[in-house]
């Protein structure tokens, strides 16, 4: 595969809206969220990255690839120039 797919880009999104100041904060992904932020949230608990499959908190793993999807996010947001 050579490119993210629009699953891998909802999972990254989700990566990205968990707190990164403190990892006694989860997330909870209500009843009313959106039904890709569910699937999101369901991938990422089965494929180890969360702790509850509507939420809960980052495992190890998951705090290394959110750390990862930050610094994607940075590096892609920045200006030209302004490395």
């Amino acid at each position: 595969m050579t490119t993210f797919d629009q699953d891998m880009l909802d999972e990254l999104n989700l990566l990205l809206k968990f707190p990164d100041n403190s990892l006694l904060q989860g997330l909870k992904i209500h009843h009313d969220a959106s039904q890709t932020m569910v699937n999101a949230a369901s991938r990422l608990y089965s494929k180890g990255l969360i702790t509850l499959p509507d939420g809960g908190y980052l495992t190890d793993l998951g705090i290394d690839l959110a750390d990862h999807a930050r610094h994607i996010q940075s590096a892609l947001c920045s200006t030209k120039g302004g490395h």
